[in-house]
Parts: C-alpha cells; structure tokens; sequence
C-alpha cells in the first residue's frame, strides 16, 4: 500500500489498485531520492533496493518517481576497492617489505592494524618484546588500549583472502630493521634470554636504545672446552658478551659466540707452551714427567696415513708439553694458524694434558693439508 503523506516511504507496486490505476504510473507527484545511508538499507547483489519519497498527495494524480543507484555504485567500488588491497597485501607478503600502519583497536589478543581498506590482526605474541612486560602481572589488553592510533612497523606472515586472514608480525619487522645496524665481527653486551640443550639464546642491548637483537650461540661456541650441558656455563638473565659471527638477513638470525672473545688455548700452546726460540726450565713433577715420556695412543698409526697422502712428503713428531688444562681426553690433531712456509706445517696432537707438535714437510696449501688430516681420521679407529 502507499504512504498517506509526502514523507513515508511508497513500495513499487500498489495492491490497493490495478496497474493502470496505480498512481506510481499516473502521477507525477512521488519521485525517488538519494536518501538511502548508513544501515538503513542492504544491498545484495541480487536484488535491487529503491527508496521511495512521496513528494505529494499522492491521490492528487500528480507526481513523478525517478531511481537513484548512487548507493550500488558506492558499495561496487568499496568491494573493488578491498579486493585491490588484498591483492596488494599478496604482493606485500611476497616481497617481504615491511609495512607502516596504525592501530585502529585492539582486543583480548592483539592490535587490529590498518592496511588500506582491510584490518589486519597484530598478535600479543608477535609484538616487539619491548612493548611486553616482564613482570606478568600487567594485563596486555589493557596495556594495548594506549598503542591505539600509534603507527607501528609490521611484516605480514599470513595473507589468506578466502578466509578473511591477514596477520602481521612487529616482532619480524623490528628484528629485520635491527639487523641492518649489526655487522659480523662485532662485540656487543647481551642477556640470556634462555638456554636449551643446543646453545643459549642471547639478546643483544644496542647502543641506539633500540630493541634487543636475540641471536643464538650454539654449544660448540659457548667454550674451547668440551660442554656436555649449556646450563652449567650459563643461566637466564645472565649477562654476557659476545661476538657477531654470522648476520643472515634472508633467515633473519644471528650466530654469535662467546669462547671467540677468549684466548684459544691452542694459540697458548703454541705461542706460550711451546716457544720457538726458548725451552720451559721448571721443572715437571714426577706424574708430569711420565706423561711426557708416554706417546700419544693412536699417534703412530695417523703418522704412517699421513705419509701414504699425496703431497705430504715427511712427518717428524717435534717439542711435547703439558696444557693447563685437559681438553680433551680423546686424541685430536688440530692445523696452526700460521700458513704453509717453504713447504714446512705444524699440526698439534692433544689428548688429556698432553701436546704433541707433529711438523709436516709438504707441498699443499693449508686447506690441502686439513682435507688430508679429514681423511686420514676417518680411516684411523
């Protein structure tokens, strides 16, 4: 039925009437107007909408309707509009660019983090370590209520249109930023962050105040002493320095080590146990000397594959001492730093206390050398 005055809304179709007779057909009094907003009216894609405003009486015979489809186009455009966004955010994901956008809320979980026209969502989990407390008492929600408006920096780890799924990581896009300031070979104070059966993990204090960097140092470079367990060299919260081995930036991960920024103790065998020019004039006891006077076990035997390996023409066992301390109990060769010298080359047998200079005549470079001591303590038990 029709609306009884110029300001109520009129269906397209009057069932009060024949067609014929129907005054939407007669009159030009009743016409369409854009007046449609906010959630008043639904647009489906099936179904076409029309809002209908009498401007008269409308049994005066006066009137006329006119269609306005200002509200479809509007809502085409936004459903265009976000299907660009997603498939910028598709090639954002590809290239691993880091994008800048501000939180507009945030929830029980995370921050909801602008990206065009989308939403995307910041998990507590994946936020800068910074920003969390460590204390545990303070309740992240409600911490999060002041990161709201702020700009943040976010990579996005997951981007699934389908499903509506657009994640961001702050964590990943601080540590990527980080990692441009941190060249190999540098020294920096750090904290265990915690320790595994594999190495420890440490955070780095950049001297800009910036983020703490977590790199790992595995076991093999926590000490030149054999560690059978990280947990009796250090502990979380442990302040330690280390040294910068590796920076990949494709992996994003940091090797660092801490034995590095200790003296080797094969250098000190060499250079302090074992001068070239002096001899050692104390005195060993007597359990010292019977380790002196003992070959190395399995010594022999490498010696006798050492000459069957192309390229090495002599090997004579040179000086023997003791170390300070064992380092191993098992026999081990270990190559000198120093590089090959008309066609002389040490290399240092350890097993216990013990040091024996082993003094190859060659004609291989340091690196031929290593590939043949490889292989002779493969054949040798």
């Amino acid at each position: 039925m029709w609306a009884s005055n110029a300001s109520r809304l009129a269906l397209l179709t009057c069932p009060a009437r024949p067609r014929a007779a129907c005054a939407c057909t007669l009159s030009p009094s009743v016409s369409f107007h854009n007046s449609v907003s906010g959630d008043s009216w639904r647009r489906s894609r099936s179904v076409r909408l029309v809002r209908v405003t009498a401007t008269a009486d409308l049994d005066s015979g006066a009137g006329a309707v006119e269609v306005d489809e200002t509200a479809k186009v509007e809502e085409t455009a936004k459903l265009d509009r976000r299907s660009t966004d997603w498939k910028n955010a598709e090639k954002v994901m590809e290239s691993g660019s880091i994008h800048r956008g501000r939180v507009d809320a945030c929830n029980s979980g995370g921050l909801l983090v602008r990206f065009g026209s989308l939403q995307g969502f910041l998990p507590f989990s994946q936020m800068d370590t910074a920003r969390i407390p460590k204390d545990g008492k303070a309740v992240l929600s409600e911490i999060a209520k002041q990161w709201v408006g702020e700009l943040v920096s976010v990579k996005m780890i997951e981007v699934i249109e389908a499903e509506r799924r657009l994640i961001f990581s702050e964590k990943l896009a601080v540590l990527e930023e980080n990692l441009r300031l941190i060249e190999e070979g540098s020294i920096y104070d750090g904290k265990v962050n915690s320790v595994t059966d594999f190495g420890a993990f440490v955070d780095l204090m950049l001297p800009d105040g910036k983020s703490p960097v977590s790199g790992l140092v595995h076991i093999s470079e926590l000490s030149w002493d054999p560690v059978r367990n990280p947990r009796d060299l250090l502990e979380e919260g442990q302040s330690v320095r280390v040294k910068v081995l590796q920076v990949d930036k494709e992996r994003m991960r940091l090797a660092l080590s801490i034995k590095q920024l200790e003296a080797d103790p094969l250098l000190e065998t060499l250079d302090t146990l074992m001068p070239v020019q002096t001899q050692d004039s104390s005195e060993p006891d007597e359990q010292d000397a019977e380790l002196l006077g003992t070959s190395l076990p399995g010594l022999e035997q490498i010696c006798e594959e050492l000459l069957n390996e192309e390229g090495i023409n002599d090997v004579t066992l040179g000086r023997t001492r003791l170390e300070k301390r064992v380092v191993s109990q098992d026999l081990e060769l270990w190559l000198a730093n120093a590089p090959v010298e008309d066609g002389k080359f040490s290399l240092l047998a350890r097993a216990g206390k013990q040091v024996q200079e082993v003094q190859l005549n060659t004609n291989l470079d340091r690196e031929g050398i290593k590939a043949a001591v490889q292989r002779v303590t493969g054949r040798v038990p």
